[in-house]
């Protein structure tokens, strides 16, 4: 019996993506490969900017790039195989690649939302603490947290995913989704997976409010100290440095928490692909125009650049 079961289990698994508007794929690839190229182009911009301009050498753009660097990392994992769906139909991925990129996805996804609550961090103690800001947030302090983000990610992450892994699928091996992600894998397993879905609703939600309350906390706490800066200008200023990032947290809090804040993984399935290109698609394309084109300290760093090139030439 026991090798008759293994026999049937799953060895691949084929991803449907967008099956409704599948007539429209060839419009949709070029869509989706001009936001992933503007997006990725974006985000190097703004790491080699800030790692270029000396005045750009502070905290927090330190912080910064280094979303800028995991974002690249996490659209990169789905993004391209979307495009090949879009191109081709559906596709085949195998049982060990579709859970490496659902691990890699949840863990650099988990990164760059702890990396979102030090951002705020950051921003409280400039605006909030500006004469300790430089004691504090030291270079060895800032890699740290950089380095506590990446590991709080891999730790949380890889025990669903192993535990997920480690299931039977042994019937339907078709994921509604264009990538492998937590939800649809748990609805293909034969095994009982309650306590798995337990453990991830419980990690998504501390996940999600750990950095929603640090988040809330900083930027109370900023928009206190900034209603008592004495001039309208100053005011003006603070609120224009932070608005950019609450922009960023509202899509990509919104989004996650309609996919993963459910004790049943397996609800909402179809209306979670839509979702997930927000976090995927239109978020990453949004962060590096948020933090570029609102940003003046970024654009006199872009025409000194600029200024330099024509001198050499």
């Amino acid at each position: 019996m026991e090798h008759a079961r293994n026999q049937t289990e799953v060895q691949e698994f084929i991803l449907e993506g967008f099956p409704n508007v599948q007539h429209l794929g060839k419009v949709l690839f070029m869509v989706h490969l001009l936001a992933y190229l503007t997006s990725v182009m974006g985000n190097i911009l703004i790491i080699t900017i800030t790692w270029v301009d000396h005045c750009l050498q502070t905290p927090m753009y330190f912080f910064l790039s280094s979303f800028s660097f995991f974002e690249c990392c996490f659209i990169t994992t789905v993004i391209p195989k979307l495009l090949a769906i879009f191109l081709s139909g559906k596709q085949s991925i195998s049982f060990a690649a579709c859970f490496t990129q659902a691990f890699v996805f949840l863990f650099l996804g988990t990164t760059v939302f702890f990396l979102m609550a030090v951002l705020s961090l950051d921003r409280y103690l400039a605006i909030c603490k500006p004469l300790y800001y430089p004691t504090i947030m030291n270079q060895r302090i800032c890699f740290l947290l950089v380095m506590a983000c990446l590991a709080l990610g891999f730790v949380l992450m890889v025990v669903p995913v192993i535990m997920l892994s480690q299931s039977s699928f042994c019937g339907p091996h078709v994921i509604p989704h264009f990538f492998c992600d937590f939800g649809p894998l748990i609805h293909l397993s034969c095994s009982d997976t309650r306590s798995t879905e337990l453990l991830a609703f419980v990690l998504a939600l501390v996940i999600l409010l750990t950095s929603l309350i640090i988040t809330i906390i900083a930027y109370s706490n900023i928009v206190v100290t900034i209603m008592r800066l004495p001039s309208a200008k100053e005011q003006q200023r603070a609120f224009s440095t932070c608005s950019s990032h609450l922009i960023v947290l509202s899509l990509m809090y919104g989004s996650c928490v309609f996919i993963y804040v459910k004790p049943k993984q397996t609800n909402r399935l179809d209306s979670n692909r839509e979702a997930a290109l927000v976090n995927t698609v239109v978020t990453p394309l949004l962060n590096p125009v948020i933090y570029t084109l609102r940003n003046k300290q970024v654009h006199q760093a872009l025409r000194n650049a600029l200024s330099r090139v024509r001198l050499q030439k």
